[in-house]
């Protein structure tokens, strides 16, 4: 009987992926750094510097590179399984992935089966598992229930989505996984984005976890968050989307939560002041020099308050209403501030309206 093959088709390993005791990524740490299947271990068989001193001989001499590289492989194939394989049994099945599922995730695997273990390599590597993301992506949100959170800056549609979750919702938080809160002050402290492909993982992995048969509750969205773009497909999806809430909260208390979600400027206000020379352009220097006059001289309520008032909420209905255009339909909800009980009557009242 022909023994059955070590390599699996990404189709057929995505679905499974449960299955697999482990995923182990052997490309190098900043290949894994950029973007890697959900749950995957970096196992690397050449470090950074191996594989650029590697690549680098390989355009001059191929056979020498090879020579080199299968050292070095062999040298960290050793290290890792002297660091991790002594508790794991015979029966451990690890799916095995590089970049193009050729000599890197080969030798891993051949060695691990070597030994017993039950391990699979992943064919077509990273890429192929890219491409099914894409794929996925173009067809996935289509499917699912999306239920809109529209309203000014401030009126706490992030806070509320963290509430609808407590209560088991099923939740989105595009904001939280592009780790920006999608403004020109968006940016979290000492924090950078992740890449595009980290960031289109996020939410491939998220999105199947869905049960398309309920709703899933979402902030509304432009196409970037950030430096970030939204799939084609999903933004698509939450423009069309026939379900739509329109939050309210009394403006003395979207500024108390302004103020709660930006503290951190209150320690850098020359950070905070750089962020609004962007906005110079479009309200003008004068308008631009008091917010950040304030901002310097401690006034953080009243610099976020005309900032609210000034500049967020005519530009950001101005362009909700261009990205959605069922928005004069949308549900009412009002919220008194954003305490943690008034968000939680919020997230039940939303829940009793579908």
């Amino acid at each position: 009987m022909k023994p059955p093959s070590i390599l699996i088709e990404a189709a057929q390993a995505l679905a499974q992926l449960s299955e697999f005791d482990a995923i182990i990524d052997v490309r190098s740490p900043a290949e894994f750094a950029e973007d890697h299947v959900p749950g995957a271990l970096n196992w690397p068989v050449l470090d950074n510097e191996e594989r650029h001193r590697v690549g680098l001989l390989y355009k001059s001499s191929p056979f020498e590179a090879r020579k080199i590289g299968a050292a070095l492989v062999a040298r960290n194939i050793a290290r890792h399984l002297d660091e991790h394989a002594e508790p794991l049994s015979r029966g451990w099945r690890p799916l095995v992935y590089c970049w193009r599922g050729g000599q890197r995730s080969g030798a891993m695997t051949w060695f691990l089966g070597q030994i017993g273990f039950k391990a699979r390599q992943l064919q077509g590597g990273y890429k192929a598992y890219r491409a099914e993301v894409r794929e996925t992506l173009e067809t996935l949100p289509q499917g699912l229930q999306l239920h809109v959170l529209c309203g000014r800056t401030g009126t706490g549609k992030t806070r509320l989505l963290h509430a609808l979750e407590r209560l088991g919702a099923q939740v989105l938080d595009l904001e939280a996984m592009a780790e920006h809160r999608g403004s020109v002050l968006g940016a979290l402290p000492d924090q950078k984005q992740p890449s595009q492909k980290r960031f289109d993982s996020m939410l491939w992995q998220r999105m199947r976890s869905f049960d398309p048969a309920r709703p899933v509750f979402v902030e509304s969205e432009s196409r970037k968050i950030g430096q970030l773009r939204m799939p084609a497909s999903l933004y698509e999806a939450l423009r069309n989307s026939q379900h739509l809430y329109w939050l309210q909260m009394d403006d003395d208390a979207r500024v108390q939560l302004l103020l709660q979600d930006y503290a951190h400027f209150m320690g850098q206000p020359e950070q905070f002041c750089a962020r609004l020379d962007a906005l110079i352009p479009m309200r003008g220097h004068e308008r631009v020099k008091r917010w950040q006059e304030q901002a310097r001289s401690g006034d953080w309520a009243n610099a976020f308050r005309e900032l609210m008032l000034e500049h967020y909420d005519p530009g950001y209905e101005r362009s909700l209403a261009n990205h959605y255009p069922q928005l004069a339909q949308a549900r009412r909800l009002t919220l008194t501030d954003a305490q943690a009980q008034s968000l939680e009557t919020g997230a039940r009242e939303l829940l009793a309206l579908d």
